[in-house]
């Protein structure tokens, strides 16, 4: 199969790998509840979501602490706020749906020190990567997911997450 892929294959080919293992996580992760629950792929992504979110608003707050560029500090301030107000609502549709949550992860300590001289650039490259995961995920569950609530939810959430990303990659040096 490999033989055969042209050049604007070869572009599609991580996409998909990222949309397999998002459905593979999804499948394999997701509780073995009685039979048909249709529920078992949104709890998925409410885990999933909600994770990753959880990484994001923590990376940022520790970045705050050695970002240089002016810019990449408001960015990061503003991935805190957003992703503080995205998780809140999240939590609150999880909860009226008794789908579990995550466990909250124990806090590292943030950084001490000087940051290195690429800290900017290793953190937004860090930050875009997880954007375009959470871009993937959110677009999923906006298309395909079984609650109509989560799905409204991922749909008014996406547009958020690629003006973050839009955002980090103008930055990108």
């Amino acid at each position: 199969m490999a033989a055969n892929m042209t050049a604007g294959s070869a572009t599609l080919v991580p996409l998909m790998a990222i949309e397999m293992e998002a459905n593979h996580a999804a499948a394999v992760d997701a509780p073995a509840e009685g039979g048909g629950d249709s529920s078992v792929d949104d709890v998925a992504f409410v885990r999933q979501a909600t994770e990753s979110s959880r990484k994001e608003i923590q990376s940022a707050r520790d970045a705050l602490l050695q970002l240089k560029n002016p810019e990449l500090i408001r960015v990061a301030e503003m991935l805190v706020n957003d992703h503080s107000g995205a998780n809140q609502r999240l939590s609150k549709i999880a909860e009226a749906k008794q789908w579990p949550l995550p466990a909250p992860q124990a806090q590292s300590a943030p950084p001490s020190g000087t940051a290195s001289s690429d800290f900017d650039a290793k953190w937004t490259a860090e930050m875009i990567a997880g954007h375009e995961r959470s871009v993937a995920l959110y677009n999923a569950e906006a298309q395909s997911g079984e609650d109509k609530d989560l799905r409204k939810y991922a749909s008014e959430t996406l547009p958020t997450i690629e003006r973050h990303l839009a955002e980090l990659r103008r930055l990108q040096k």
